[in-house]
């Protein structure tokens, strides 16, 4: 179970840090990623990161602003978004791959998602 936290309302150019808590022994194991949802668009890939967070990768949108991270020990994602714009706000998602990369695969190979956590961005 994915428990993602830390969304809110900032301005732009500030930043935000979100949480993706996680319970369960496999987290340490697998892959994870960040998504977004907008209103009215598609979900989209934000970032993803190894087991062992050693192969990261983010989308050209975010790319330079955002760091995703780990700490297997305390079963916990993180994306530092820095530099925030208007059009990051969405939902933002934490998911977990059902490999050891997140690199590469298809939405559907993430089998556990978070319930979401909102960013507004104001102009």
């Amino acid at each position: 179970q994915l428990q993602a936290s830390g969304g809110g309302l900032v301005q732009a150019g500030g930043s935000l840090r979100l949480s993706c808590a996680a319970s369960g022994r496999t987290f340490s194991s697998v892959g994870m990623g960040w998504f977004r949802q907008a209103p009215g668009k598609e979900r989209e890939l934000v970032a993803t990161i190894s087991w062992s967070g050693a192969s990261t990768y983010y989308a050209d949108s975010v790319k330079g602003r955002f760091t995703i991270s780990r700490d297997n020990a305390k079963n916990t994602s993180w994306l530092q978004m820095n530099s925030l714009k208007p059009e990051d706000t969405a939902v933002y998602y934490c998911a977990a791959s059902r490999f050891a990369y997140a690199n590469g695969i298809s939405r559907a190979d993430f089998g556990s998602w978070g319930q979401g956590t909102l960013v507004t961005v104001s102009s």
